[in-house]
């Protein structure tokens, strides 16, 4: 029951000696021995190998020399410094002939960002460095509305660094609330805004710094590119896109005088024309399926069209597309989704445009 109090009494970890265990070890190097019974106060001594039992008598403990001690005790310590030391070699030897194939500037990198959260993150870093321009090309007719208040957030942070900011939308978007919602947010002094028929992917830019495009469709994954070069090319291309795009504050030009065909409607038209199934017709111009059908119903409606058949004709002799060679490219096929296909979505009366 003693020995069980006192080894309460004696917590520490296994590999310390306690003030009581060095106390009785430095009165055993000088007596020689000490009873056994005198080390329940410190059974570190004997855990530790400080201590022997004595030949011929159990009853007395003999120390070991501090020399042989501290050896013992070393040992352990050691030997893990020493498997380190190799480890550390060995990565060495591994890593240090990659070192002349990586850049020497890792601000060089085309870093994969994974996820909204760290994707926002990035955004935000860039806006509150960016000192002279914001550059985006916005696929798609409109803004997620959750996303609204961080997106004017950034450009506020942006603007205040006193950069100036440029967007490109698709003409879809010109009858988006939310974009509007969004645009009304900013200053035209800050913010110039055009629309084009088709973009590219999601583009931003900021200075000549740092472009950030999507690394999948979904846009869950991001690619943060510094490279100069790169970054050079992709402000080109912009270029392209900026000057082929129409103000945003100036009205889409008419397609065909006397038709009340608007410039998205003519968009429909051509790449159905071209061949293109509803679905990817929408999909070029960021508008929904439902709202692709909805248009061609008001081109049908427009033309006087009887049909799909009719529609690619009348759209032709219109003026709206040009007849590639001897077909139009728009037939109609009923029961299928090739080219202008007419069925009961396609007279559904007009749509709210977006």
């Amino acid at each position: 029951m003693t020995t069980d109090k006192a080894n309460t009494a004696h917590s520490h970890g296994p590999a310390e000696l306690c003030s009581t265990g060095l106390r009785l070890y430095e009165e055993a190097l000088a007596a020689g021995r000490i009873h056994r019974a005198g080390l329940t106060a410190a059974p570190c001594l004997i855990d530790m190998g400080l201590v022997q039992p004595q030949q011929g008598d159990a009853a007395w403990m003999r120390p070991v020399p501090p020399s042989a001690a501290l050896a013992h005790l070393l040992q352990p310590i050691t030997r893990e410094l020493d498997e380190r030391v190799q480890l550390a070699a060995a990565l060495s030897r591994s890593l240090t002939p990659l070192a002349s194939v990586a850049s020497a500037d890792p601000d060089l990198a085309i870093t994969l960002l994974e996820g909204n959260p760290t994707i926002e993150a990035a955004l935000r870093e860039a806006s509150a460095a960016v000192s002279e321009q914001v550059l985006t090309a916005q696929p798609g007719s409109d803004r997620p509305r959750k996303g609204i208040q961080g997106g004017i957030d950034n450009a506020r942070t942006a603007i205040g660094r006193g950069a100036r900011l440029r967007h490109i939308y698709q003409h879809p978007a010109r009858y988006s609330t939310t974009v509007r919602d969004y645009l009304a947010q900013i200053s035209p002094e800050d913010l110039q805004v055009r629309t084009t028929e088709l973009t590219v992917e999601r583009l931003i830019i900021f200075d000549r710094s740092v472009a950030f495009i999507p690394a999948a469709p979904d846009r869950r994954t991001a690619l943060r590119i510094r490279h100069p070069s790169l970054v050079d090319y992709l402000i080109q291309v912009y270029e392209v896109l900026w000057a082929g795009a129409t103000p945003f504050a100036q009205q889409l030009p008419a397609t065909a005088p006397g038709f009340q065909v608007t410039a998205v409607q003519q968009s429909v038209a051509r790449l159905l024309g071209e061949g293109h199934v509803d679905d990817v017709v929408a999909r070029k111009l960021g508008i929904s399926v439902r709202t692709c059908r909805s248009h061609i119903a008001r081109l049908m409606q427009a033309l006087g069209a009887t049909s799909r058949t009719h529609l690619g004709v009348l759209i032709v002799r219109a003026g709206i597309v040009e007849a590639p060679g001897t077909r139009t490219g728009i037939v109609e096929a009923p029961g299928t989704r090739t080219g202008i296909v007419e069925g009961p979505s396609t007279r559904t009366g007009p749509a709210t445009e977006s």
